[in-house]
């Protein structure tokens, strides 16, 4: 056997993993929030009103608005 085909899948596991970790670290930076009187999602941001609102709406939010009174 070769001693680079016994490298490679070692090598391309270890990318694999790298870049599972950054999309980890990366996914968890972005917290999405619900506004309580419009359901709409919004995450926080840097600008005048600190929100950076999606244009989604939480389903949930819109059911339990629609149920009660």
């Amino acid at each position: 056997m070769d001693l680079a085909s016994k490298k490679l899948p070692i090598a391309l596991i270890g990318i694999l993993l790298v870049i599972l970790v950054v999309q980890a670290v990366n996914n968890n930076s972005v917290e999405k929030l619900i506004d309580p009187s419009t359901c709409e999602i919004w995450i926080k941001s840097s600008g005048p009103t600190g929100r950076q609102y999606l244009g989604e709406f939480d389903s949930k939010c819109l059911d339990l608005k629609n149920l009660s009174p």
